[in-house]
C-alpha cells in the first residue's frame, strides 16, 4: 500500500468532503422544509390532499435515486417550456439539479418518517387538546410536534446518515464532492485501493459525527423524561416514616 499517495490525497479529499457536507446540509435543510407539511398532511390530511402525497412519497421511495438525479439532469433539457423559461439558468447547473433531486428524495423519506411519528402518537391527547380549546396549528405545534420529532429522531438519524452517502451520486453528474474527486485522483494515478481507502475513512468520520449530533437531539428532546425518571427514583430511595 502506498501510504505517501495517501497522505498527499488527503487535501483533495478534504476539500471534496467540504462539498459534500455543504450538499448535504442543503439537502436536509430544503428537505426537511418540504416534508414538514408533507408529513402533517400524509398522516391527518384530507384524502383529496393525502393521496396525492402518498403518490409523492411512494414514488421517490420506490425508484433508484441514481434514476431520479438522471431524470432532474438530463430530462428538464427535453422541455423547450423549460429551457424558455427563467429557471433555466439555475435548473441547467449540476449542482442545483444534484441538490433537487436529493431534496425531493430525502423529503419523501422524512415525511414518511414523520407521518409514522404522528400517527404513533396517542388521539387521547388530540382530543384533550381540543377539549381545552386549542387551535389545530397550536395543537401541532405545543402538543403534536414536539412527540413527533422526538420519536421519530432515530429514525431521521439514520436517514441522515443514508443521505451523506447518496451524495456520491452526485459525481455521476459532473459534481466534484469527495467521491468526484476520488475517482479524479484515481484517474490521474491509477491507484483506487489507496485513494478510495481514504475517502472511505472520510466519509466515516463524517457519519460518526452525524450519529454523535443525533444523540445529542435526541437527549435534548428527551430530558424531560430523565428528569421525571430521576425525581420518581429520588422518591422511591426516601425512607417512609412510621
Amino acid at each position: 500500500m502506498n501510504w505517501s499517495l495517501m497522505l498527499e490525497s488527503i487535501p483533495a479529499l478534504l476539500y471534496g468532503a467540504l462539498a459534500t457536507v455543504q450538499l448535504l446540509l442543503m439537502t436536509l435543510v430544503c428537505g426537511g422544509l418540504l416534508a414538514l407539511p408533507l408529513g402533517i398532511v400524509a398522516a391527518n390530511g384530507r384524502p383529496m390532499f393525502r393521496l396525492p402525497v402518498m403518490g409523492y412519497i411512494t414514488f421517490f421511495r420506490g425508484t433508484p435515486l441514481l434514476v431520479q438525479v438522471f431524470l432532474v439532469y438530463y430530462g428538464f433539457s427535453q422541455f423547450q417550456i423549460i429551457r424558455s423559461s427563467i429557471f433555466w439558468p439555475v435548473l441547467r447547473e449540476a449542482w442545483f439539479c444534484a441538490l433537487l433531486t436529493l431534496a425531493f428524495h430525502t423529503a419523501a423519506y422524512t415525511a414518511n418518517i414523520l407521518r409514522g411519528a404522528i400517527l404513533a402518537i396517542p388521539a387521547g391527547q388530540k382530543e384533550a387538546a381540543v377539549a381545552l380549546g386549542m387551535r389545530p396549528l397550536l395543537i401541532y405545534r405545543l402538543v403534536i410536534l414536539p412527540q413527533a420529532f422526538r420519536i421519530g429522531m432515530p429514525a431521521y438519524g439514520n436517514e441522515m446518515i443514508s443521505m451523506m452517502k447518496a451524495t456520491s451520486l452526485a459525481s455521476t453528474i459532473t459534481i466534484m464532492e469527495l467521491t468526484g474527486t476520488a475517482n479524479t485522483i484515481v484517474a490521474r494515478t491509477y491507484a483506487p485501493y489507496e485513494v478510495f481507502i481514504s475517502a472511505a475513512l472520510i466519509y466515516l468520520c463524517v457519519a460518526w459525527m452525524l450519529s454523535r449530533l443525533v444523540r445529542a437531539i435526541e437527549a435534548r428532546l428527551s430530558r424531560h423524561m430523565r428528569s421525571a425518571v430521576e425525581a420518581r427514583n429520588t422518591l422511591r430511595r426516601v425512607p417512609a416514616h412510621a
